[in-house]
């Protein structure tokens, strides 16, 4: 057995069942160790999990968010590999398989995404990897574009979506966890890029295809609590992975994008929210103990940093082009 499949849950009865449904089917043959994460469920979906054999349950007694969830299953794996799955997505037969091999081919690779797909469009795709430009943004690749010939080809991306991605456990030893403060959203991209930037690889493999609700648990698109929490992770992932003078190199990139996202959210009418998140990020780094997650600048790290910013500039001319 080489992997823990982590789920952190928060009432989602919903859902929960039929991923666990498919995950015993995919491990019939295949076996993995299989961990529900429980952040306080009201609606019993802890104790389904727990009726189901091969299911074993972690109860946090509150909603802790999904940091936190996820980094006490993978402080309680025993598994060289760590499978993070959203608690609304069901896999393909094969999915563990693909994950495991995907990890297997390249000792490098920290992470490995899988070819999430939308529920309700099964022909389209909801993720092919987490990437992050210049402008301060992070996008799902692929997002609602119809299943083509370039999401079934296995290759490097910036970072794994944390709903359906496999991690090398010995590389958490090196790097830390998933960071607390995030609570949740671009918590996946900020391990990501932590591990970039100490040289590991993070990869697509499409081999591996999930189906995947959409928010289940926190509601539209758009409201208060995802803007304002979104926005201050995206100051603290840049205050606490980027040196002093890569920042400087992104400012007029980083003022570009802000700015942007700010006219788009007023539009929305949630610009004050979008402010107020921004400034909260600034606290968080400064003032609620986020410096001292920053990652030290190293020497031997520099020719990482060029990789990456060489990236973040790919990235912004690819999303501007749509």
């Amino acid at each position: 057995m080489k992997s823990t499949i982590v789920i952190p849950n928060y009432n989602g009865m919903e859902y929960l069942e039929k991923c666990l449904v498919s995950l015993m089917v995919d491990t019939e043959d295949y076996p993995a160790r299989i961990l529900v994460v429980d952040n306080g469920s009201v609606d019993r979906s802890a104790e389904a999990a727990e009726k189901m054999a091969g299911v074993e349950v972690i109860r946090m007694g509150k909603n802790t968010g999904f940091c936190t969830a996820v980094n006490a299953g993978i402080k309680a794996s025993d598994t060289p590999y760590v499978i993070l799955l959203n608690n609304d997505l069901t896999v393909e037969k094969g999915f563990v398989r693909a994950m495991e091999e995907a990890l297997d081919r390249n000792q490098k690779a920290f992470s490995a995404g899988a070819q999430m797909r939308m529920m309700k469009a099964p022909d389209r795709m909801d993720n092919a990897g987490d990437y992050y430009c210049a402008l301060g943004w992070a996008y799902d690749y692929g997002k609602g574009r119809k299943i083509s010939e370039r999401y079934t080809k296995p290759r490097k991306i910036f970072a794994s979506c944390g709903g359906a991605a496999i991690y090398r456990r010995s590389v958490f030893e090196e790097i830390g966890c998933f960071d607390e403060r995030h609570f949740a959203y671009l918590e996946d991209v900020d391990i990501g890029y932590r591990a970039r930037i100490y040289g590991y690889h993070n990869l697509y493999e499409p081999r591996a295809v999930v189906y995947h609700a959409g928010s289940s648990v926190s509601g539209s698109k758009y409201n208060e609590f995802k803007i304002n929490l979104s926005s201050a992770n995206s100051i603290y992932l840049i205050e606490k992975n980027m040196p002093f003078l890569q920042v400087l190199l992104n400012l007029p990139f980083l003022l570009l994008g802000f700015g942007m996202k700010f006219l788009f959210f007023l539009r929305k009418g949630f610009g004050k929210i979008y402010l107020k998140g921004l400034l909260r990020g600034f606290r968080i780094y400064y003032r609620e103990g986020g410096r001292k997650m920053h990652v030290p600048f190293q020497k031997k790290n520099f020719g990482n940093y060029l990789l990456i910013q060489w990236e973040l500039w790919i990235n912004m001319f690819r999303r501007l082009s749509g």
